[in-house]
């Protein structure tokens, strides 16, 4: 992914006012390790059930979606699947993301959800960098590149459905 500035970050949201936009905390940006990422995804530390995506093509405008995290779910003996990079969790370590739909239909209640890693560390379970849960037994044949371009393709998906009128 490459590296995208607090002034793009923040005019990137679409389903966010200018005003929520303008008040959400950032992650340091100059600490992130852009060239392994394929989004720059964080969890507000002060409200940890508010989290926020930053799609950046290279050839495109960044697009960012809020989520907000549900408080439901999955139990310490059930194992979830992030939908985004296919790791499967134990207990909390996947729960249901909800995200306002883009525009009208988002400001009238509607909204879209995926199952996604809580810590949004997706790019780093792909290439290796963070260890799978040991609930993930068996090997994938793809190479880090092919789970990487999945990766990118299930979130544009979802991006996709953020944006489409209900």
């Amino acid at each position: 992914m490459r590296p995208v500035t607090e002034r793009e970050v923040r005019a990137s949201f679409v389903n966010a006012s200018r005003g929520e936009a303008s008040r959400l905390r950032l992650p340091d940006l100059a600490d992130q390790p852009w060239d392994d990422l394929d989004f720059l995804g964080w969890v507000d530390e002060r409200a940890p059930l508010q989290c926020y995506v930053v799609l950046a093509p290279e050839d495109g405008e960044a697009v960012g979606i809020q989520l907000r995290r549900s408080q439901g779910g999955a139990g310490p003996r059930r194992a979830r699947m992030c939908s985004l990079c296919l790791t499967t969790h134990p207990g909390q370590g996947a729960a249901l993301l909800v995200a306002p739909r883009a525009g009208r239909s988002g400001r009238d209640g509607n909204s879209v959800g995926i199952d996604a890693c809580v810590d949004l560390a997706c790019s780093a379970y792909v290439r290796g960098l963070r260890p799978l849960p040991a609930l993930m037994r068996v090997p994938e044949t793809l190479s880090t590149e092919e789970r990487a371009a999945r990766l990118r393709r299930n979130l544009e998906t979802f991006v996709a459905r953020v944006r489409a009128s209900a």
